[in-house]
């Protein structure tokens, strides 16, 4: 295993860190977690995150939350691109930051194989082709500065297929946005992809980020700033850190053991799981594979005793709220901009944001 670097001084022209919080696959629960909601609002907390993969969706959700809060942003972490057209993603998009008084955040991805094959029954193809063409036709529908059109490898607007009927026509949407340009996140892990999301995107969304481990994306990061001539602080890095707070250390690791090993171990088919692949580049080979080996043979229980201590406490914040909070100053350290906080405990919130 390679030794753990110091978090990276080089960022020391981020904006102030922000604080996020993830509130998951809320959907059927969302009256469980509004008042945590709610309190982050009042308090100050920069955004509120929710999720969508095969059940709850997030843009009930969103449109639920941007009617019982003021000031916090909306942002999707993520939209699944197969499941949505580029248009119908930015007729989304303008629709939620209207209703929110331009509090939108757009986060997108593509998922993985398993969930856009297997629930929303489409090709997964070319990710990074898919992605670029995608960005940019929301955005040129949403900038509304001429008819939409796009003629891409995986995109064409007006359709031009064999199947076409011929009476498509570039269309500008009838809604006015209320912002010209939404910030879009996506979500990325391996190498190219993030070197496009640098290239592309507002906003990075990455996830079991380790500070103390980031310099395993400086060549994609700076590839990508590089294609486009950017700043390091032309992107915000939003990475959720997951929180379990008490005063009993080994309890609040094994609270989140479950939720890594369901990533490192079963978040994928053996050799096409990305979070499996980030454990292994964290210099975790042998804990990573024991993790998937056990998950994929149904033991689920031994795949999250297999988590190291080590691997729990640099991607999540755990134990007494003093200890998060003195942990807080590698996330501020390093090249993240916004902490999105994965947690239901609002006794966090207030400290964290008292640390900035």
């Amino acid at each position: 295993m390679p030794a753990r670097r110091k978090p990276d001084a080089r960022h020391d022209t981020k904006a102030t860190m922000r604080l996020g919080l993830n509130i998951g696959y809320s959907g059927a629960a969302i009256r469980s977690v509004l008042p945590l909601v709610e309190h982050a609002d009042r308090i100050g907390i920069d955004s509120v995150w929710v999720a969508e993969a095969y059940g709850s969706d997030a843009v009930t959700v969103l449109s639920y939350l941007a009617a019982r809060t003021e000031r916090i942003k909306l942002g999707s972490a993520i939209l699944q691109m197969p499941a949505r057209t580029p248009a119908n993603t930015a007729m989304t998009a303008m629709t939620l930051d209207a209703l929110s008084g331009g509090r939108l955040l757009l986060g997108l991805g593509l998922s993985g194989p398993q969930v856009v094959e297997g629930w929303h029954g489409v090709p997964y193809g070319k990710p990074l082709g898919r992605t670029r063409e995608y960005v940019e036709i929301v955005r040129a529908a949403i900038a509304r500065q001429a008819p939409l059109e796009h003629d891409g490898a995986h995109y064409q607007i007006p359709y031009r297929g064999d199947d076409a009927t011929g009476l498509g026509k570039p269309l500008r949407s009838i809604l006015h946005p209320l912002r010209d340009r939404i910030p879009i996140y996506l979500a990325a892990i391996g190498p190219r992809n993030v070197a496009l999301t640098a290239e592309i995107a507002d906003g990075w969304l990455p996830i079991l980020y380790s500070p103390e481990r980031e310099t395993v994306f400086n060549e994609a990061l700076h590839e990508g700033l590089a294609a486009a001539g950017r700043d390091p602080a032309d992107l915000d890095v939003a990475a959720t850190v997951h929180v379990a707070a008490g005063e009993d250390i080994a309890a609040c690791r094994d609270q989140l053991r479950p939720f890594f090993a369901l990533y490192i171990g079963g978040m994928g088919a053996r050799g096409r799981n990305f979070y499996h692949r980030l454990a292994c580049r964290y210099g975790f080979e042998a804990a990573a594979d024991r993790v998937q080996d056990a998950y994929l043979d149904g033991r689920k229980d031994e795949a999250a005793a297999a988590v190291p201590d080590e691997l729990v406490d640099e991607l999540a914040l755990v134990g007494p709220v003093g200890r998060i909070v003195d942990r807080l100053a590698a996330w501020k350290s390093s090249r993240v901009g916004t902490v999105i906080l994965g947690t239901h405990q609002p006794e966090v919130l207030e400290p964290l944001q008292d640390a900035l």
